[in-house]
């Protein structure tokens, strides 16, 4: 018995990050349960803390080499540590993004901190798993709290439909999850990654239907095509801060936890599921770049936008090389701090106290909100991966580990889908430099612009001069679990 505790107690000292979120979410419970929604401002602020100190803990404290934990079933090495840091301050960043906008509407309710903690946790366990169980337990536990979140005002009808869309196509994927999860059991006997990777033996028709399923499953979490149905729909009824919430942090775990199957258990079978992640980078940038033309909803369009991006960020994936997987990884790094810098402009979009959205709105924006026209205008040019920006770089890297692999004709077409997407970019930014200015919009406050600053400090010039770094640290991570 004494041994067991011992290992226990080795286990949780190297599972703190998901530790400290998981205490805050069940100590807000019983806070919120006594002291009810006016509890919730000081949970929102002490959630962020929380989530901070769990992303310096999962940089700061990684091992030299993968430590299994609980009898295997979840791992801790450089790549879950990168995932989990990053997760963890866009987290932060949208906690805080939610506590100034629901003062504003008056929609302070104590469980959206505790929400908003238990996705991160899901999100958390998604970095880590090692194996199928856990894999579910992370993606469900993060997608049963989105579905809380989603329909968040329970009396606006674009809420309601939005959560409830996210559900039931939720479950869908939940059913290929498992679908494809029982697949790869019967042919392998074994849910462990390492064990699987051992049976897999070049694969089999059977095994790579339960791998397809598997990618299919993921595939829906990053809103990737043709499994983005639910995206501008989503993205438009729900909350703004929710909705930042939703294109960063969820698509980061999704896409570490595609990379940690694509490269641990299934590498010996490269040649095959490389097609299916080809076909997945190729459709997304498609239907992202070309469908985001006709938007005229602010969030609808970021929803078109996230998608052609994870087309982007699937691409240096598809090469099945190290370099890849990091380069996906540098790529997920610089466009999360953007996206975010964006919804918190969209959140500073109001008039008269009603909250606006449409690309209308920001007509002239830069004749009575210089700085906010131009926080939007250097946000908006590197989505759309105008040098020197970061995004740029993070095209840059992902094409250049494409063309590596072998996949220079999926790097063209990513080229060709920029250029489409830039004339989106450019139609925001005309409106806000060179239309007639409409009604005047309401100075942002403190936290959505310093978020929004932060975003583009970050775009130009940190990550720009950290891109060396940041590449390096990519592939050490990606050296030392994979």
């Amino acid at each position: 018995m004494s041994a067991q505790v011992s290992l226990l107690i080795s286990d949780l000292s190297w599972a703190q990050p998901e530790l400290y979120v998981a205490i805050f979410a069940l100590a807000g419970v019983v806070l919120g349960a006594v002291f009810k929604d006016g509890i919730a401002p000081f949970l929102g602020i002490v959630g962020a803390c929380v989530f901070v100190a769990a992303g310096i803990w999962a940089f700061k404290f990684q091992p030299g080499d993968a430590v299994a934990l609980f009898n295997g079933s979840m791992v801790v090495d450089s790549f879950a540590g990168f995932v989990k840091g990053i997760i963890a301050f866009c987290a932060a960043a949208t906690l805080l993004l939610g506590f100034d906008h629901f003062s504003k509407t008056k929609e302070q309710r104590f469980e959206f901190p505790i929400m908003t903690a238990l996705a991160v946790l899901g999100l958390f366990v998604m970095a880590s798993a090692n194996d199928l169980i856990t894999l579910y337990v992370g993606v469900e536990l993060q997608s049963l709290a989105s579905y809380v979140l989603a329909a968040w005002r329970r009396d606006d009808a674009k809420s309601s439909e939005a959560g409830l869309k996210y559900f039931v196509l939720g479950a869908i994927s939940s059913g290929l999850l498992l679908f494809g999860a029982s697949y790869i059991y019967g042919f392998t006997g074994s849910l462990r990654f390492t064990e699987i990777a051992a049976a897999t033996d070049g694969g089999g028709f059977g095994l790579l239907f339960g791998l397809v399923l598997l990618i299919c499953g993921l595939a829906f979490k990053i809103g990737a095509a043709p499994f983005h149905m639910w995206t501008p729909d989503v993205y438009e009824g729900a909350p703004t801060p929710v909705t930042a919430l939703f294109s960063a942090a969820p698509k980061m775990a999704a896409l570490a936890l595609l990379a940690r199957v694509l490269y641990e258990p299934f590498a010996g079978m490269a040649d095959q599921w490389k097609q299916v992640i080809v076909a997945l980078s190729a459709l997304s940038m498609a239907v992202g770049s070309v469908a985001a033309l006709l938007q005229t909803n602010m969030k609808r369009l970021m929803a078109y936008s996230s998608i052609a991006n994870m087309g982007f960020a699937l691409m240096p994936l598809a090469s099945g090389t190290p370099d890849g997987a990091a380069a996906a990884l540098v790529y997920m790094a610089i466009y999360l701090p953007t996206t975010i810098g964006v919804f918190a402009l969209i959140l500073a979009m109001r008039r008269d106290g009603a909250f606006v959205e449409s690309i209308d709105d920001l007509a002239g924006l830069a004749s009575r909100r210089v700085l906010m026209a131009s926080l939007m205008t250097a946000l908006l040019f590197s989505l759309a991966g105008i040098p020197p920006l970061a995004g740029f770089w993070g095209k840059w890297v992902a094409f250049k580990a494409a063309a590596e692999g072998g996949l220079v004709w999926l790097a063209v077409l990513g080229g060709v889908a920029a250029v489409v997407a830039a004339a989106y970019y450019l139609r925001v930014i005309a409106s806000m430099w060179f239309k007639p200015a409409g009604a005047a919009l309401q100075a942002p406050s403190g936290t959505t612009l310093t978020t929004a600053l932060i975003g583009a400090a970050l775009s130009f010039p940190i990550l720009v001069l950290a891109l060396g770094w940041l590449e390096t640290w990519a592939r050490a991570a990606v050296a030392a679990s994979f």
